[in-house]
């Protein structure tokens, strides 16, 4: 049971004289006690809006951090390449994008050798997608979890969104390296990747949060997930410039979060021209509004999981 509210009752409730149970109380209530023993918790599930409660998130950091580790060490367990998953995925996607849009489609790569500007693109987009991924499944694999101890459901797609960033990191090591191979020097913008971090973070989170709930009601939405973000991948500028869209459609092709995530890191890291600051505006606020209504209705159904998994 999701406990949402809790309110202690420091003096003793009055007792009616005629007790429950009888003829003039059919229903037992907070006062219709037999005894008062001391002090009475009341668990009552919240009407109206629900609060965020990031209070509570914090008290339960330590538990975070043991998801975080648990998600890693299974990740990586029993596996014959182990971390070197997260360079040879990456990798692989960079040699066929750079064969296909490079040497057949002859995409321009704004000035910079074609792996690398796929590259630089490719590594917040994998972050997102493996986020969503991970984070769509997280409510089924900790159904047992769900059904017996209280905790923050909201942890479980926060988990998978901060032990993502382990796998970025180390593909942000290999994009250094990759670019010192192609003689390609690192921008002085680079202090601003963590913004961009950041924005792709709460993108990640916010779809998570939809995708999560959704999931546990129709598990048909997770087969659905992989085919959306094969749609999503080809309306983001991964394998190609956000400056080939025509003009007229910038404003629309803007709404989708993840183009200011691409455009803003790229600039950021490779130093070429500076994206369109309106379109990054547009980019950002989606992601913003998109976390603020998945936060609410994450939270708005989440006392239904434990009963439907």
């Amino acid at each position: 049971m999701n406990a949402t509210t809790i309110r202690h009752d420091d003096e003793p409730p009055e007792v009616p004289k005629n007790g429950p149970g009888s003829a003039q109380d059919d229903e037992p209530t907070d006062a219709s006690l037999k005894e008062y023993v001391g002090p009475i918790t009341v668990i009552r599930p919240q009407e109206g809006w629900v609060s965020i409660e990031f209070v509570e998130l914090w008290r339960y950091r330590d538990l975070l951090v043991q998801m975080v580790y648990r998600d890693f060490s299974a990740k990586y367990r029993q596996s014959f390449i182990g971390v070197g998953w997260a360079i040879v995925n990456p990798l692989m996607s960079m040699v066929v994008f750079t064969i296909v849009f490079s040497k057949i489609a002859k995409l321009p790569s704004e000035g910079v050798p074609y792996p690398v500007f796929n590259f630089s693109g490719l590594i917040p987009w994998l972050y997102f997608s493996g986020c969503l991924t991970r984070a769509s499944q997280s409510t089924i694999s900790g159904g047992q979890l769900l059904t017996k101890v209280y905790f923050p459901r909201l942890l479980l797609p926060l988990s998978k969104v901060i032990n993502g960033l382990i796998d970025f990191g180390i593909q942000l090591v290999l994009l250094l390296g990759l670019m010192m191979w192609f003689g390609v020097t690192p921008s002085g913008n680079m202090i601003l990747i963590p913004v961009f971090l950041a924005v792709c973070m709460t993108t990640a989170l916010s779809v998570s949060l939809w995708a999560t709930a959704l999931v546990v009601k129709y598990r048909d939405v997770q087969s659905i997930i992989g085919y959306v973000m094969q749609m999503w991948m080809w309306l983001t500028p991964v394998a190609y410039s956000a400056s080939s869209v025509p003009e007229e459609w910038q404003a629309v092709y803007a709404l989708n979060p993840m183009v200011g995530v691409l455009e803003g890191f790229r600039w950021a890291i490779l130093g070429n021209a500076a994206p369109n600051w309106e379109m990054m505006a547009v980019s950002t606020f989606a992601s913003i509004l998109m976390l603020i209504s998945g936060l609410y209705f994450f939270r708005r159904v989440e006392s239904t999981f434990a009963d439907v998994i």
